[in-house]
């Protein structure tokens, strides 16, 4: 198969995904009503309008949004390391923002005030990711090495635990409870508004990776080569964590933090497309991403039931299976 037709096979794939996220819930909704959505036509039951267009509609966008820039987002931590096993959160910002929600949810517990809301939660989480993408930007300035910088990042994650373990130590079961929940994930909470913020940082923040492909493929070679080709390195990993930064607080700031998607899918990517080239990669991280992350909403709703899973577990457990068995297979035929 050839690279344009394996876009052709992803862009499918991702147009049969988005299908399958807006008909797939605690209500499926009848194929007839699918024909007169794809043609325009107005549907017989209101009750199904209301169900896609108010609430499964702004849920697939999100998921799209989420798997297409936790894609983008570990592609860019795993060319600037040189390092596969690096995902989007190795810098610790999940960390920031988790501790930051910790400390309004559990901490508002402790102090018995309540500030607790859905505006709250999300203002803490932005908060926690830029002041601890400024902490990693300072250090990166002064250290000047990726590998200290990776160290830095783990360090601020396991620091972050530590106090939020001290906070659930003291804090009331309900307030533990809406804390645990957010860290599960939740995509479906978000208003228009919010999803056309987020899609405007998503949508920016790759357009903006495409000026960096060709000095990150140079860098992919090794630092002295990048230097031959007059790459300013510093500059380069600068944007890229930046630009990561963006990306990844933005997204745990509305969805909370969704684990395994930008760990795996670049490796899919690579091993889909059989490349390391990032002109190539980059596409095929944002829809990869996009349909391994409606997939998996799709499957937490659990179809035809009023259950719904968290989408944490979903993305693990479906995601690690699968990264495994495509390494495997593609060991099998060296």
């Amino acid at each position: 198969m050839h690279i344009p037709q394996k876009y052709f096979f992803l862009i499918t794939a991702l147009i049969l995904a988005v299908i399958l996220n807006l008909f797939l819930g605690s209500v499926i909704i009848p194929k007839s009503e699918l024909i007169k959505l794809i043609s325009f036509q107005d549907f017989q039951n209101p009750a199904y309008h209301q169900i896609i267009f108010d609430y499964r509609l702004p849920k697939t966008i999100v998921a799209g949004l989420v798997g297409a820039g936790l894609g983008v987002s570990g592609l860019l931590m795993q060319s600037v390391f040189r390092n596969p096993i690096v995902g989007p959160y190795v810098l610790g910002l999940s960390s920031g923002a988790g501790l930051s929600v910790a400390v309004l949810i559990l901490g508002s517990s402790i102090i018995g005030v309540s500030f607790v809301s859905s505006f709250s939660i999300s203002l803490a989480a932005v908060l926690g990711s830029i002041l601890t993408l400024l902490l990693i930007m300072s250090f990166y300035l002064r250290i000047k090495n990726m590998v200290s910088l990776l160290i830095v990042g783990l360090m601020i994650g396991i620091f972050s635990g530590a106090i939020i373990s001290v906070l659930s130590y003291f804090t009331q079961a309900e307030s533990l409870q809406k804390y645990v929940f957010w860290s599960m994930g939740n995509l479906g909470n978000l208003s228009w508004t919010e999803v056309l913020i987020l899609f405007v940082v998503v949508v920016f923040s790759v357009a903006a990776v495409i000026f960096l492909l060709k000095p990150m493929n140079a860098l992919l070679l090794g630092e002295n080569y990048a230097l031959s080709m007059g790459v300013q390195i510093k500059k380069v990993n600068f944007t890229v964590i930046l630009l990561t930064g963006l990306l990844v607080g933005s997204i745990t700031a509305f969805v909370g933090p969704i684990a395994f998607i930008g760990l795996a899918v670049p490796h899919l990517a690579r091993m889909f497309f059989k490349t390391q080239l990032l002109q190539i990669l980059l596409p095929a991280v944002v829809l990869i991403g996009a349909i391994l992350m409606l997939i998996c909403d799709t499957i937490a709703q659990l179809p035809g039931t009023v259950l719904t899973l968290p989408i944490n577990s979903v993305t693990a457990l479906l995601g690690a299976p699968l990264v495994v068995y495509m390494i495997l297979k593609e060991r099998g035929k060296r």
